[in-house]
């Protein structure tokens, strides 16, 4: 997948766990499990907002494109 998401990157930084980032964003520690492991197909807005804000960091720090190499 292109996307890749690096909340994992973010929550060690800040020595936090996904049960208390789940808790402090609003999510289920599944549904941060299937966004860490890119196996999510959309994030709302409201949701990269509140990740944002728990973690104190910008939609960039969380979120990169990688090319495919066989899209080069």
């Amino acid at each position: 997948m292109p996307i890749v998401v690096r909340i994992d990157v973010e929550l060690a930084k800040r020595k936090m766990s996904v049960g208390e980032f789940a808790e402090k964003v609003g999510l289920t520690p599944a549904n941060v499990a299937v966004l860490k492991n890119g196996r999510a197909k959309a994030v709302r807005f409201s949701t990269l907002e509140a990740m944002c804000r728990v973690l104190g960091c910008q939609p960039g720090d969380l979120l990169e494109w990688v090319e495919l190499e066989d899209e080069v």
